[in-house]
């Protein structure tokens, strides 16, 4: 009879609970679990980016370095600051309601860091059109003072502008959404607010990528048929452009257009969106910063390289045994070649940065 009691007592338990509730309670495990699956492959990807370029890569110049650095900064900042925040105020809320200053700090960061994301999105395309259009006036176009007010602007002016999200009292109200499981302005109280960040941030950072990511694309094309025509073009080669613009363009707006749209939709009619694509279209942009990750650094080959190396430089270290099993020896002869084309980059600043877009016009 003992064990008949206490078997029986975990159904009166569950008849007990709101079946609202226990749905409610299903649907907020499985999001927490997709956002830390989320934040543990951006995080991992990130790290891994940061140790291969924290030092000088084969083919990258300095320049196109820094600007990779921060887009590895802004990336990261999804994994290690927006995801614990938001899951931290999650609990500590639980599922009341109400605006609070917490989750008008946690909102400003949310919207300081996808903000910085695109902005430096739009650095990279604008250096890099300047790398491929201007390859001559490149060193003094892009000097490293500029280089860096224009990573400094990325990073500053979001927090200006999203400044009054911050403030309880302020222009705008914010509240935590049990969908989306993050602390969201509610862009109808201020339309005008709202619409002027899509049109300060969202937008002119599309037009800057679309337009100089295109023209890099065209260019490209031009000089693979001009090659083509004289049967210069090898054909294992014949789609560079294609392969690295295309993807980089198309992850872009697909993880950010739907929370733009969303957004805009929000601000003009005052409704929210379903639950599972709120959650959906507020999470997807931060999926872009594993994404970038593959497009941005594995797609190309001197990242690959240098990544191989300090995995050979780690097993040497950490475990000897294993690095003789799987042949490391050969790690010295792979120093010795990463150093010559380290020492080359410096020789060829001006036009190393194109080479870092997978060398999208030296096609030969």
């Amino acid at each position: 009879m003992y064990t008949t009691l206490n078997l029986s007592a975990p159904d009166s338990n569950l008849s007990g609970v709101d079946p609202e509730r226990l749905h409610e309670l299903t649907h907020r495990s499985i999001k927490v679990s997709v956002i830390i699956v989320l934040g543990l492959m951006i995080t991992l990807g990130n790290v891994a980016v940061l140790l291969v370029i924290s030092s000088s890569v084969a083919g990258w110049s300095r320049n196109s370095r820094y600007f990779l650095l921060s887009l590895t900064a802004a990336d990261s900042a999804f994994g290690l600051l927006v995801m614990p925040l938001n899951l931290w105020v999650s609990l500590l809320k639980d599922y009341t309601e109400g605006p609070d200053a917490l989750c008008h700090v946690v909102a400003f960061c949310n919207a300081t860091v996808y903000s910085t994301c695109m902005y430096t999105l739009a650095t990279i395309s604008l250096e890099r059109y300047i790398a491929v259009f201007y390859p001559l006036q490149y060193s003094s176009l892009m000097t490293r003072k500029r280089t860096l007010l224009l990573i400094s602007f990325a990073w500053c002016f979001p927090p200006v502008l999203l400044l009054p999200i911050s403030f309880p009292d302020g222009i705008i109200e914010v509240h935590f959404s049990t969908a989306s499981l993050v602390c969201n302005p509610s862009y109808s109280t201020n339309v005008g607010y709202s619409l002027s960040l899509t049109c300060f941030i969202f937008f002119p950072c599309s037009i800057i990528m679309t337009y100089a990511n295109l023209r890099v694309w065209c260019a490209a094309k031009r000089q693979r048929l001009k090659l083509r025509k004289y049967n210069c073009a090898r054909r294992n080669r014949h789609n560079v452009a294609s392969r690295v613009l295309v993807p980089v363009m198309a992850a872009y707006y697909t993880c950010w257009t739907p929370c733009m749209a969303a957004m805009i939709y929000n601000a003009v009619s005052g409704s929210s969106v379903p639950e599972w694509i709120e959650f959906v279209v507020v999470w997807l942009p931060t999926s872009n910063g594993f994404l970038n990750c593959i497009f941005y650094f594995w797609m190309n080959r001197s990242f690959r390289r240098k990544f191989h190396l300090i995995l050979q430089r780690l097993t040497l270290a950490l475990c000897p045994e294993l690095a003789d099993a799987v042949g490391c020896w050969r790690s010295s002869k792979t120093q010795f070649v990463s150093g010559v084309l380290d020492n080359n980059n410096s020789v060829t600043e001006r036009s190393s940065s194109v080479s870092s877009t997978c060398t999208l016009l030296t096609l030969v």
